[in-house]
């Protein structure tokens, strides 16, 4: 006997099961609550995703997530650090550890390894630099991860900025080679912290 499919159910299945940590079973409990809780649950999910979509965006300034209607908390409040991470799930792991209270800037990924005509192209280097220069920054750590990739944006970051009087410093050799941010305990991001120093050029 044929499985009885139902398109727009498989369809949510599919969308669902393409976030982070979810197979197709966690994605079918998942539907199956929004389906069973129309009102309380699929309804309002409905909404606030419909919202989202319209009337959050990147800050072209920082990176991090802004309502179209309001300004980025970057232009709205003064600091004296910036912390300097690639993505937005990294700045979430910092922020839910509590070992940071400073500025964030999001680059949106990292350098290549090679040496090329547009080497940050599309990275937000320009507007840090900026950042760093406008609002003078007294410690800007580089939260890169410790891949080759992170390693290269690091030394990168610290050569564009040493014309500024910004203290350039970088995590402690506490994050394992190759560790990405966004995978750390919490042990291990305060002890990087803590611990962090002046980033060494070859």
């Amino acid at each position: 006997m044929a499985e009885n499919k139902v398109k727009e159910i498989e369809d949510l299945i599919k969308i669902i099961s393409k976030l982070p940590s979810l197979g197709r079973k966690s994605a079918s409990r998942i539907v199956l609550k929004l389906i069973n809780n129309r009102e309380e649950l699929m309804k309002n999910l409905t909404n606030a995703l419909a919202l989202a979509y319209k009337n959050v965006v990147h800050c072209k300034i920082c990176g991090n997530l802004k309502s179209t209607n309001l300004n980025c908390i970057c232009s709205s409040k003064k600091y004296e650090s910036i912390c300097v991470v690639e993505n937005l799930a990294d700045m979430f792991t910092i922020q839910s550890a509590g070992i940071y209270t400073g500025s964030y800037h999001i680059l949106g990924g990292t350098l290549p390894t090679f040496e090329g005509k547009n080497i940050g192209n599309g990275l937000l280097i320009e507007s840090l630099i900026n950042r760093v220069k406008k609002n003078s920054i007294k410690e800007v750590i580089l939260a890169t991860s410790a891949s080759i990739e992170g390693e290269t944006t690091a030394h990168y970051i610290s050569d564009s900025l040493k014309e500024t009087k910004a203290k350039i410093t970088r995590l402690a050799k506490g994050v394992p080679v190759g560790g990405e941010i966004e995978f750390l305990d919490d042990g291990t991001l305060f002890s990087a912290f803590k611990n962090r120093g002046p980033i060494i050029s070859d």
